[in-house]
């Protein structure tokens, strides 16, 4: 039986290749494809992939908020990250939110196929090059992280907010993408700001990239 996979990225170039290499794979299929966090989720509640190949770095709704939700909603699902990012922000975010491996968008054809197998099979999948900044990381007893700390006062909701603030989205705009009302995006818009000890949207910004949930290219 088929492995089904959700590719998860904002770049269509990097799906189309994503898939060329699952196609030529007899025991996997791709049953879906997202260009964000939103339609990731989406498309995992009504597909129901075995694996999500999830980027981080895209628009709307982050990889890191989006393996959050998923995940929350359906342990069953296995994540693989698939990022360009090799740091320790990410990885230890991405882990955090519940993947069950993290691979890197340079790893060769026959390494992600394995990838994909492993977390399938219900085990812990890291590239090389991770697995040393997991390990330096441990064997230095770990890095002490204020604005990790700022960013654990948010809720996912809130989270998920700041990005569309930060990628500037109007009041209008994120009502309809999060289906709520303008009144309530208002009024979490001034918790995140209470609670980030922020005076207004250009400091919110300049928080939302510095943590990863949005970047300048967005």
């Amino acid at each position: 039986m088929s492995i089904k996979i959700l590719i998860v990225d904002d770049h269509g170039i990097l799906r189309a290749g994503v898939k060329l290499i699952i196609d030529q794979t007899d025991d996997m299929k791709i049953v879906g494809q997202a260009c964000n966090g939103h339609e990731g989720i989406e498309l995992a509640r009504k597909l129901k992939p075995d694996v999500v190949l999830m980027d981080i770095s895209m628009p709307g709704l982050n990889g890191i908020e989006a393996t959050k939700e998923i995940v929350s909603e359906n342990p069953d699902i296995k994540i693989l990250a698939l990022s360009a990012y090799c740091n320790r922000r990410f990885i230890k975010d991405m882990l955090k939110a519940g993947v069950s491996g993290y691979a890197l968008k340079d790893t060769m054809a026959d390494e992600l196929i394995y990838a994909i197998k492993s977390v399938h099979a219900g085990q812990r999948y890291l590239s090389e090059k991770v697995t040393k900044l997991v390990v330096d990381d441990y064997t230095q007893g770990g890095s002490s992280d204020s604005a990790e700390k700022l960013l654990d006062k948010l809720t996912n909701r809130e989270r998920g907010l700041l990005q569309l603030i930060a990628e500037n989205k109007t009041t209008k705009e994120t009502a309809k993408l999060l289906h709520v009302s303008v009144k309530t995006i208002e009024a979490r818009r001034l918790n995140i700001i209470k609670k980030l000890g922020v005076s207004g949207t250009a400091e919110l910004t300049k928080i939302a990239i510095r943590e990863g949930l949005t970047s300048i290219d967005f």
